[in-house]
């Protein structure tokens, strides 16, 4: 059985911005649930066995679906391992190896489940759905990178390509490497350090076509218009590849859809469970 713990044990991660805040004063002393045998964390909504699983983006944790849930629904909204509560996994990790992980939860939610997938998050999800579809009733996706844009800058610089060169040759130093890292990485790359950049390596590189083909549940798509991190042009091409897809944009919101149009979110979980 799930088992609740304090965060006085699991000290939450603070996201940028936040240091000192309220907020952080606040999550220190929320309460999370333990699953799968207190391999995993996360938060417990509602009163009754949790049908929907939440799973959130790069850098975020679980709290972005705190609005998303406020209305009762029993629900499950994980750290992932690497962000939030969760320490970072010992190997370098890929979306089938992340949904390896949160399948454990399973076993102590509803027989079937709805899995909603946030950014990074979605990426699980579709494997989770691949992998497992007799336990998976339906997908939310927003926001999730499955495909690259058309116009998609993702080769690095000459010049970085050839001080990578050199460094494999150990020709250049690791501490040159690394601000040359700063200086050409985007923001997520940057930002990790150790496993967790390799993560976002590997996960960047994935391709997600098999996965894709092999979805069988419906799909509920819900994106913002304004969404520059992984545009509405890759929900309309995930809309027309899924059998059973449903696309909701939602005018004028960007990328962080749990956190500016919940309601969206929610609808479409209901729209599922229906």
């Amino acid at each position: 059985m799930p088992q609740a713990f304090s965060t006085r044990a699991h000290r939450q991660r603070r996201r940028p911005g936040q240091l000192g805040s309220l907020e952080d004063a606040l999550a220190f002393l929320e309460v999370l649930t333990s699953f799968a045998g207190s391999r995993l964390f996360g938060q417990r909504y509602g009163t009754g066995t949790p049908s929907v699983l939440a799973l959130h983006g790069w850098r975020r944790d679980h709290r972005d679906f705190d609005g998303v849930f406020s209305s009762g629904i029993d629900a499950v909204a994980l750290d992932l391992p690497g962000f939030g509560s969760a320490p970072a996994p010992e190997t370098v990790w890929g979306s089938p190896e992340y949904a390896d992980a949160v399948a454990a939860v399973l076993g102590e939610m509803q027989a079937r489940v709805i899995v909603l997938g946030h950014s990074f998050g979605g990426r699980i999800a579709v494997h989770l759905a691949a992998s497992r579809p007799d336990q998976i009733a339906g997908l939310v996706l927003s926001g999730a990178p499955l495909h690259r844009p058309p116009d998609a800058r993702t080769r690095p610089r000459f010049g970085f390509k050839v001080a990578r060169a050199m460094a494999s040759r150990g020709l250049i130093k690791e501490q040159r490497m690394e601000a040359l890292r700063q200086r050409y990485g985007s923001e997520d790359y940057r930002a990790a350090s150790g496993i967790m950049r390799g993560v976002l390596v590997r996960t960047l590189a994935e391709d997600y076509s098999a996965a894709l083909s092999a979805v069988r549940c419906p799909v509920e798509l819900v994106w913002g218009d304004d969404d520059t991190a992984v545009p509405l042009s890759i929900a309309e091409q995930l809309n027309r590849e899924l059998a059973q897809a449903h696309l909701v944009v939602c005018s004028g919101a960007g990328h962080l859809t749990p956190i500016t149009v919940p309601g969206e979110l929610r609808a479409a979980v209901e729209r599922l469970k229906t």
